[in-house]
């Protein structure tokens, strides 16, 4: 046996970062991770995005005044700094303070993200932000 495949056999099906960020599991941060000092692609898995990202001006009129720029800024930001402060490690869970989506509260609370750099579809690095008991 040569190879992995003789090994384990034909790969009987995957699912790619490019085909999840199309399905909407995850979300894209696009330019702005750029702009928040971030070299490699970030996403965020759907359920990080829904906790502490998505606004609407729904929620404004019922809570408090805020945008889906601003929350994601915070987010990215906040991982960047946490990143620069761990050079070379793979996985870091660090804090935000964001407002819940919940229909009533307007004080920020503290919540938890973990980020993570694994490889992307074609091996290179890629940057996942999730809820800490994601994987």
């Amino acid at each position: 046996m040569n190879t992995i495949t003789d090994y384990f056999g034909d790969v009987i099906s995957s699912y790619t970062r490019e085909q999840a960020i199309d399905d909407g599991l995850l979300v894209d941060a696009g330019d702005m991770a750029k702009e928040a000092g971030f070299k490699i692609p970030v996403a965020l898995t759907q359920a990080a995005w829904n906790d502490c990202v998505a606004w609407s001006e729904a929620d404004s009129a019922c809570q408090i005044h805020q945008d889906q720029s601003g929350r994601l800024w915070d987010v990215l930001f906040m991982g960047f700094m946490a990143g620069r402060s761990s050079p070379g490690v793979s996985c870091i869970q660090y804090r935000i303070y964001r407002v819940p989506r919940d229909g009533r509260s307007v004080r920020a609370r503290q919540t938890a993200l973990k980020m993570v750099v694994s490889p992307g579809d074609a091996g290179e690095p890629v940057i996942t932000i999730m809820l800490p008991d994601e994987s």
